[in-house]
């Protein structure tokens, strides 16, 4: 069934948010009902999708960074505590946003606020924007009078995950560097180099091994179709991206990352630090056990991670302890994290737990990248002695033959 986002009023006037699954909105309309809720607004993932679906934009460049939301998140604690009202906040960090998209959202925001629409409701209409989290956290702070704590936990939440994404691409630049230039010097000899030695091959009239022939032919199409580069480079892109917005291409994926030894590791630690990082954020912030799973599972890109959480809700609900539910997935999960939980239940500081073993699994992952690059330098420069070394024996071979003919 699809999932509902929606903003709705009581029957004594007070708004009402959240996200449920219902069969259409008329369904939804008759459950928000039967709970004593009128439905004003709402909107489906897949409306949200679709509307996203043919975004041909350059990749990444139309998403509102995540940087972005922190400083809204901090700067939006600061005014709070400062006493300046919301729409007057949003207003004025709308000014200060670098983000188009974030800007027009908050601006909106602020005047569906004045209107009398509650500031968690108003979240929830922008789910391309501010994640399910994000929305949770501001309403557990509204309901609850502590919008100053819940920005606080959500600031430390969202610069956690923006520490480990930096750690991981600073890891990957120096392999992308050098794989780059390699690939442009390649281009480079087989389209200007490669086609110059072919006529000299020709005019001596040398027998040519099959690899110098296949350099050759390589480099004289390169030479004539150019252009074909670029397409080919941008439709490489597309075509992961549209494979990547797939579930058969993102469970493939993921399933990669699970199984590839140097990668495997980093996963795992990675997806372990988002759960429980997240949990403890949302536990201690007073939302509900299962809700928090849901929440959870909302905000792991992996899919297998995704559904493992969303089955662990699901036993909860049923009564089931967190640490027992989670057992059968020890493939994914490493041990420690269903002992520690274990630990947490039993002491009754389950989000004071998990918040310690989010912080040794960030500190495993920044481990892991350090060793990752270490790992990957000395495989590219193999890489790189092999492709040069076969260019080589190919260049050099027939001029070798040749001058053997002539002593």
């Amino acid at each position: 069934m699809p999932r509902y986002s929606y903003f709705g009023k009581s029957l004594t006037g007070e708004s009402r948010s959240g996200a449920l699954e219902a069969k259409n909105k008329q369904d939804l309309a008759k459950i928000l009902r039967q709970e004593g809720c009128i439905l004003v607004s709402a909107v489906s993932d897949e409306e949200v999708a679709s509307k996203n679906k043919f975004n041909f934009s350059i990749p990444f460049l139309n998403k509102v960074p995540l940087k972005e939301k922190i400083m809204l998140a901090r700067n939006l604690r600061v005014m709070v505590m400062a006493g300046i009202s919301l729409p007057k906040s949003l207003s004025i960090l709308a000014g200060q946003s670098k983000s188009k998209k974030l800007r027009r959202a908050l601006l909106k925001i602020s005047q569906e606020i004045i209107e009398g629409k509650t500031f968690s409701g108003s979240l929830y209409s922008y789910p391309h924007i501010f994640s399910e989290l994000f929305c949770s956290m501001i309403k557990v702070g509204e309901e609850s009078g502590t919008m100053e704590e819940s920005l606080k936990v959500l600031t430390t939440q969202m610069e956690r995950e923006y520490e480990l994404k930096s750690k991981i691409k600073s890891a990957m630049i120096y392999p992308a560097f050098i794989l780059a230039t390699m690939f442009l010097i390649g281009i480079l000899m087989l389209v200007v180099v490669v086609p110059r030695l072919s006529e000299t091959f020709v005019e001596l009239g040398i027998t040519l091994p099959l690899t110098t022939r296949i350099i050759i032919g390589t480099g004289n199409f390169l030479a004539r179709f150019w252009y074909i580069i670029p397409v080919v480079l941008l439709g490489l892109v597309f075509l992961t991206r549209f494979l990547m917005s797939t579930n058969q291409g993102k469970r493939a994926f993921n399933k990669l990352s699970l199984k590839v030894p140097i990668i495997r590791l980093l996963t795992k630690q990675l997806n372990s630090a988002y759960t429980v990082r997240t949990l403890s954020s949302l536990i201690s912030a007073g939302i509900p056990i299962v809700r928090s799973l849901e929440i959870t599972a909302g905000t792991l890109t992996n899919v297998f991670y995704k559904e493992a959480i969303l089955e662990v809700a699901e036993q909860v609900k049923k009564g089931f302890k967190l640490s027992r539910a989670l057992k059968p997935y020890e493939n994914i999960y490493p041990t420690l994290v269903i002992q520690m939980m274990e630990v947490g239940e039993e002491t009754g500081e389950t989000a004071g737990v998990l918040g310690k073993l989010a912080d040794f699994f960030e500190e495993e992952v920044s481990n892991a990248t350090k060793n990752l690059s270490v790992v990957i330098e000395p495989a590219l420069m193999l890489l790189i002695g092999a492709i040069v070394g076969f260019f080589a024996i190919s260049i050099i071979q027939p001029i070798y033959s040749m001058m053997s003919a002539i002593k």
